[in-house]
């Protein structure tokens, strides 16, 4: 059982690490107190809370870095870095200054009347112990409408380059995601624009990532080294887990390094850092490259599996051996198709470390050749550009040892004489195995070319890692069976490529004629293509799909096949729902329905000379596959394009050899297998739906050939250790334990809680039933902490009985623990609506119903704008006597309560809306919640805590008329006195200035606030400037002229947040 951590019990043990004399940081210990946030005597030397620097700091460090740059030339530098950047776009602002903290700033200077140039270093990398490395605990920073305080920040150098987000061990990592870490850049951009690392963590679990990457591509970092082995269930029992990224990242060294050689850009605007694997296994290849002479040009093979990030590892490589290595390097990147080929080169460009424009890919052997005698920084080709004339000996190009060759996926192609010319070409070059599947195994014919395993990164470390997510394996082979023995290697090998030259077809014909005559059958790919059609619309999560048949021309039989049968399923379906007798089975058949008719399919195969006749001898049309393949959306968008984007209706796409190779696409989980296949070019393909994606908890192979034995083959020499005999690819039939497993769990959960889920199941009548699941529920929704732990298992749980649809219905598996725990899953989702908890809610909903009123009512009548889209809450109209006596009379007190914190968090959102000034009332909230939830309060006090603040809700609501505002006024009036002390005479001035000021912006709304405004600068400066001028006639004069300006940046900042969401009177979308 994992303990309870506090927030303040993570930060001090995170600080005592980083002070104590292993890692020698310094650190600054704010006060966090609210009302010291103005105070800038906190330890920081900033000038302004608006910083976000530690400027005496960055000064210092700056001087003892770069001894030949005068004073006056470093500030100058540092100006430049302490300054508002909260107007910039701030991925673009992070892009800008990661490249002057990892490169330097350039300055212009004169030597000898000469103009002339120099670096200021921002960090000196060579010597890490030459920097300043600061902890700063609870900082004060003045954001654009809320003061912010994070909890921990590291800095080096005074620049804030790692930010740490904590929370307590009952609170998800993820909320400090949705809400910190995105509240946060929202707020204060500036302290992101420095950002390089962002850390959240509860104590339990530890999680890094770029700051504006999806919380699902933030990853945990637990080794050291690829060696350790590591007990997940003891570090997050333990609290274990920050201890870890302490040791793994923050030591001095190491987070220069990672800074420097691990983090990079996508096409300027995708932040790209490495996770824990790729940077251990870079830094293992870069070692090798320090010993090439020793190693005697065999620098390794690099084995991380498919969907692990291996395109972006060889990125980080080559810049850190061109940065960290003595050497002209020439880097050489194979591969052995055309498509890999452009994607690799690509990545290349798209990162920055080649030029779009740098001629770098050779079109035949003769450039090739040509490349390889000059001195270019990288080359990318294919292995079959190695060609030569039959009987010649391929001439040596390049004698020089400091050319690596980069081989990615090293297939059969680079052992035949191909990789013989490669070699003989380059004889002193050193060469690398990028691959997720080594050739034929372990300690085969990879490691005879290119030396041991330099980094290991297998299927099953992915899975766990969250890197890539976990396949499942379900046999629907027709009944009409193949026999593998029939599919030897050598065969196997031919049917891989889609085009095969006369002698492969008579190989194939003579050899296999049995087993390809089974295969290609019509009332066998009848079977086959009626339950793709039954199963596609049936499954849990509804990814994309991909369909694998043996040749050409059976894809596009395959096809048309599957086109028939969705046709008679959508027939069926609708015959099936008129006839349905509930509401609910009826729902799910339009459900299924809806799905089918909105998914677009296509065939997706390799053009060869004269296939319009090939194809037409066979009875089959490619002319309108090929149209489709080649066409473009008006967007520019091709096929493959429309497939990768999650959105597009093309769902399910026909292949034989095409894509199943070095093609990324995470919201692809079904594949569809019926062609044989073996070993690596198995592993290739089922690799396919491994990706990680929201939603996706699994990856699924169908089978339809009878592939297990070669499949357990592929996955035990690509998806496990040298001890391990897990097999990451689990048969459906280890889903449905994995289910067994997550009902009990959420069985032994709820007994913790003091429900007996088997006692429920046993009662004689349906009523004593559900009367017994209320009174679960009502102890589940106690606290949060319950409520959210019981989402997380139920959850869990519908989730695998998901993944396993539709072959679940097949097993006829049954668990009567199961429909409670859903029951219950639902009445916390709202997915059921049951009676006496309806009952019960609505009695509380009585109690509050009065306040609860159309948008309508609240109209404004001048400028025709409606307040919000949905219902109003009114507090004004609450009994609270009402509201007391109802909790102190309830059965089902939990409920109500959590009923009434609903309808609170209603409020709030919808006041916050309408005042961002009013954050403090949420702040209040969760205050009283925590201390619920931590056992800090009693059942009584907790309801009467809520009640008093539904009171000073309802006055905060009342206070508009109080100050003889509109709601819109007064917002803008809070804002303008925000942290101001003012008379009685100054607080009738600025309400006078907010009225004015919104009388002016309304009138002027047409000609101001154009749509889209805030897109561009002229008519931005045109509201600025509006805001301005009204403001000037009415504010009183203690608004001096720093605090003024403030306040214009300030409101116009609001205004622009305003029409960015869509929210407020300033909103004004384009609705053309």
């Amino acid at each position: 059982m994992s303990k309870f951590i506090t927030e303040d019990d993570i930060e001090q043990s995170i600080i005592k690490k980083l002070i104590s004399d292993e890692f020698k940081y310094n650190s600054i210990i704010c006060d966090s107190d609210p009302s010291k946030q103005e105070d800038l005597n906190d330890g920081t030397g900033r000038r302004s809370k608006k910083d976000c620097i530690l400027p005496n700091v960055l000064a210092k460090s700056l001087e003892k870095i770069n001894p030949n740059i005068s004073r006056e030339q470093l500030q100058l530098v540092i100006d430049s870095l302490v300054t508002d950047f909260s107007d910039n776009d701030i991925i673009d602002k992070n892009y800008e200054l990661y490249n002057k903290i990892r490169n330097g700033v350039k300055i212009n200077t004169m030597h000898d009347d000469v103009e002339d140039f120099e670096i200021v270093k921002l960090i000196d990398y060579e010597n890490s112990y030459n920097n300043d490395f600061t902890v700063v605990s609870q900082m004060w920073i003045q954001g654009r409408y809320y003061w912010k305080r994070p909890d921990l920040l590291i800095f080096v150098n005074g620049l804030p380059l790692v930010f740490i987000e904590l929370k307590n061990s009952i609170i998800k990592v993820k909320e400090a995601y949705d809400v910190n870490l995105k509240n946060y850049i929202k707020d204060i951009p500036n302290l992101f624009a420095f950002n390089q690392i962002c850390v959240l963590c509860n104590g339990l679990k530890t999680k890094v990532g770029a700051f504006n990457a999806n919380y699902d591509f933030f990853f945990e970092w637990l080794k050291n080294s690829e060696k350790e082995k590591i007990d997940r269930k003891y570090i997050e029992d333990e609290g274990l887990s920050v201890n870890y990224l302490i040791d793994g990242l923050l030591k001095k060294e190491t987070l220069l390094d990672y800074i420097e050689n691990f983090i990079m850009f996508n096409n300027q605007k995708i932040k790209v850092i490495a996770k824990n694997h790729q940077f251990l296994g870079v830094n293992n290849l870069i070692e090798s490259v320090k010993n090439r002479e020793e190693l005697k040009g065999k620098l390794g093979v690099f084995w991380h599996t498919q969907g692990s990030g291996k395109s972006y590892s060889m990125v980080f490589f080559t810049r850190k051996v061109r940065r960290k290595i003595n050497g002209n390097f020439t880097f050489v990147i194979i591969t052995d198709r055309a498509e890999l080929d452009t994607q690799i080169h690509k990545t290349f460009v798209r990162t920055e470390v080649i030029g779009s424009k740098e001629e770098c890919q050779p079109k035949d052997g003769n450039q090739l050749r040509d490349y390889l005698t000059k001195n270019k920084g990288f080359i990318f080709t294919l292995i079959q550009k190695f060609r030569y004339d039959k009987d010649k000996e391929f001439p040596i190009l390049s004698t020089r040892n400091d050319i690596i060759v980069l081989v990615d996926e090293a297939h059969r192609t680079q052992y035949k004489d191909l990789a013989e010319n490669m070699r003989k070409s380059m004889p002193n070059a050193n060469y690398i195995a990028f691959t997720g599947t080594p050739l034929l195994g372990k300690h085969r014919l990879t490691n005879q070319w290119f030396g041991d395993y330099v980094s290991e990164y297998n299927f099953n470390q992915a899975v766990e890692d969250g890197s890539t997510v976990p396949l499942f394996y379900s046999k629907r082979v027709p009944d009409v069976e193949l026999e593998n023995n029939y599919l030897d290697d050598d065969i196997l090998d031919i049917i891989e490529d889609e085009n095969l030259n006369s002698d492969e077809e008579r190989i194939l014909e003579n050899s296999t004629s049995k087993v390809l005559e089974v295969i290609k059958r019509d009332s066998r790919i009848d079977k086959v293509a009626r339950d793709i059609a039954y199963h596609f619309p049936r499954r849990g999560f509804l990814g994309k799909g991909l369909v694998v048949s043996v040749d050409k021309y059976t894809t596009v039989k395959m096809y048309n096949k599957v086109q028939y049968y969705w046709n008679e399923e959508q027939k069926n379906l609708i015959q099936a729902r008129n006839i349905a007798k509930t509401e609910e089975e009826r729902n799910k058949i339009n459900k299924i329905l809806d799905f089918m008719n909105n998914v677009e399919m296509a065939v997706v195969v390799s053009e060869e000379a004269n296939e319009n006749e090939k194809f037409a001898e066979k009875g089959l049309d490619i002319a309108s596959h090929r149209q489709k393949m080649k066409e473009l959306t008006p967007e520019g968008l091709d096929i493959e394009d429309r497939f990768k984007d999650p959105n597009d209706k093309l769902q399910l796409v026909f292949v034989c050899s095409m894509w199943l190779t070095g093609f990324d696409v995470p919201s692809l989980s079904t594949l569809y297998l019926d062609k044989p296949m073996k070993s690596h070019t198995l592993m290739q393909a089922i690799a396919r739906v491994n990706r990680v994606y929201e939603g996706k908890t699994c990856g699924l192979v169908i089978d339809y050939v009878n592939i297990f034995k070669f499949m357990k083959q592929a996955l035990s020499d690509y998806a496990t250790d040298d001890n391990g005999d897990v097999m990451p690819a689990k048969d459906m039939s280890e889903l449905v334990e994995l289910l067994n497993s997550s009902i009990q769990e959420a069985d032994k959960f709820l007994k913790e809680i003091g429900i007996n889920v088997e006692k429920i199941t046993s009662e004689s009548s349906t009523l004593d039933q559900l009367d017994e699941i209320r009174k679960a529920y009502n102890l589940i929704v106690d606290t949060d902490d319950k409520k959210e732990k019981f989402k997380v298992i139920s959850n869990t749980m519908i989730n695998i009985y998901d993944a396993a649809k539709p072959e679940i219905f097949e097993m006829h598996w049954k668990d009567d623990r199961f429909g409670v725990i859903d029951y219950l899953n639902g009445l916390l989702c709202n997915r059921i609506d049951d009676e006496k908890i309806k009952r019960a809610r609505n009695r509380m909903e009585q109690v509050l119903d009065n306040s609860v009123r159309s948008s309508d009512a609240l109209e404004d009548k001048n400028n025709q704008f409606a307040v919000y889209n949905n219902k109003v809450i009114d507090l004004s109209k609450i009994n609270l006597d009402d509201l007391k006596k109802e909790l102190e009379t309830t059965t089902y007190r939990a409920i109500e309560i959590d009923n009434l914190k609903e309808y609170i968090e209603r409020a709030l959102k919808q006041m916050i809306n309408m005042n961002v000034t009013r954050q403090k009332f949420s702040e209040r909230y969760k205050n009283i919640v925590d201390r619920y939830n931590a056992g800090n309060s009693q059942n009584e006090d907790y309801y009467n805590q809520l009640i008093d603040l539904i009171n000073l809700l309802k006055n905060e609501q009342n206070r508009a008329n109080l100050e003889g505002l509109n709601d819109e006024e007064l917002e803008l009036y809070d804002l303008l006195r925000k942290d101001k002390k003012l008379t009685k005479e100054e607080e009738q001035k600025v309400k006078l200035a907010a009225k004015n000021l919104f009388e002016k912006l309304t009138k002027e709304k047409e000609d101001l606030l154009v749509v889209d405004w805030y897109k561009d600068l002229n008519t931005t400066l045109r509201v600025k400037n509006a805001i301005a001028v009204s403001l000037d006639k009415d504010l009183p004069d203690s608004y001096d002229k720093t605090s003024f300006e403030n306040i214009i940046l300030m409101i116009l900042m609001h205004f622009i947040d305003m029409a960015v969401n869509s929210y407020g009177w300033i909103s004004n979308k384009n609705t053309n």
